[in-house]
């Protein structure tokens, strides 16, 4: 009774703090100052030039509030880090767009996560060095549903990531669109537990990134349903990496099911690369339903369970460069792919797909399953 009292007691007393011209606030600075546990934050429509902010709270939902305002870094970070800074609580942010942060180390992130547990949904993340940076810290959590990471800065002295997850508990990624990488990868983690879903991470044809999916740690990786392509200029041959940096989790398994990945580089592609050498030896990889489009090798350069797996050669999809990543024979493709199953209690068949500009869309299991990420003929 205790405890719902001061549950009660804690919502009732929550505010709503309203930030634009105005406003009760005019900066989003000050607001994060004001602030206390449990507040929604509401940031109005526009342009928010240097007005970084360090978020000390507990429990906070921040979010734009109609159409998406803009924070430009516009030459400032929060303690020489980001636009922000996230210290230590639960919260979310929804319907923001940071953009091109730059920081004297290199590596100046939209949002600069240290712990906690942080989601962000329907956000944008432009032209920075890293869209989200995280700590290693590792009771940390983090979630990005629906999100656009792009436009990384073509710098030479550091590697741009355009999302880059350190050594914390657990990373969940669905619904999100990366491309245009510079140098460095796409998405980089090496999270404990990661779950990976429904996805583009397609670099695109301006893109020059090197890894698309990374885990240079091993931990456990579960991949399904995501569309993964390097372009033609990629800095690395390699689309999906495991285990490069050597392990550091007591559990290490990767699997992927129904992915369709694909690659423009003429010279020949690891679609997956895993370090065996530096990975203990009772590491489970498991690859299932996946589909390998352009000139290169899926299971050459990994040891493990592989089954159902279709490479196509370069013109095997409808049109990537308008993004229809749809397989061309789909009826014939139906025929090799095998039940997706389990892997430790866990289902690897689709539950979803990657839906346009973002987000997912659910899928209902069809009689055959199509192998890649896309289930429709259409």
């Amino acid at each position: 009774m205790l405890t719902l009292a001061a549950t009660l007691s804690f919502d009732l007393s929550a505010a709503v703090i309203r930030v634009g011209p105005g406003e009760q606030f005019e900066r989003i600075a000050d607001a994060a100052r004001a602030a206390q546990d449990g507040d929604a934050i509401e940031i109005m429509p526009g342009e928010y030039r240097g007005d970084v902010a360090v978020w000390k709270q507990k429990r906070l939902h921040i979010r734009g509030v109609g159409e998406r305002p803009v924070l430009l870094a516009d030459g400032k970070t929060a303690e020489g880090k980001g636009i922000w800074v996230i210290r230590n609580g639960d919260i979310q942010v929804e319907n923001l767009e940071f953009r091109g942060t730059r920081a004297r180390a290199g590596n100046g992130a939209g949002i600069r996560f240290e712990r906690g547990r942080l989601e962000v949904r329907n956000c944008v993340f432009m032209d920075n060095q890293t869209g989200i940076l995280t700590s290693n810290v590792e009771d940390a959590t983090l979630i990005v549903r629906d999100s656009l990471f792009a436009q990384a800065p073509h710098q030479e002295h550091s590697l741009p990531h355009l999302l880059y997850v350190g050594r914390i508990a657990r990373f969940e990624l669905s619904g999100s669109r990366f491309h245009q990488g510079y140098r460095g990868h796409l998405v980089k983690t090496r999270a404990r537990y990661n779950d990976i879903r429904y996805n583009l991470l397609y670099d695109g044809p301006l893109g020059e990134a090197s890894y698309e999916l990374e885990f240079p740690n091993g931990g456990v990786a579960v991949v399904i349903g995501n569309i993964i392509g390097q372009s033609a200029k990629t800095q690395n041959a390699t689309v999906v990496a495991y285990g490069a940096e050597g392990h550091v989790w007591p559990e290490n398994a990767l699997f992927l099911s129904h992915n369709t990945l694909l690659s423009d580089r003429m010279t020949g592609t690891w679609f997956l690369r895993t370090f065996t050498d530096r990975l203990p030896p009772d590491v489970e990889i498991l690859g299932i339903n996946n589909i390998t489009v352009g000139i290169g090798a899926f299971a050459l350069s990994a040891s493990g369970d592989f089954q159902g797996n279709i490479p196509l050669p370069p013109r095997g999809l409808r049109d990537p460069e308008m993004l229809d990543f749809h397989p061309r024979g789909a009826s014939l493709l139906r025929r090799f792919t095998v039940p997706p199953g389990m892997a430790r209690g866990l289902p690897l068949a689709p539950e979803a797909e990657f839906s346009l500009p973002l987000g997912t869309r659910p899928l209902a299991p069809p009689q055959n399953w199509l192998p890649g990420a896309l289930q429709g003929d259409n």
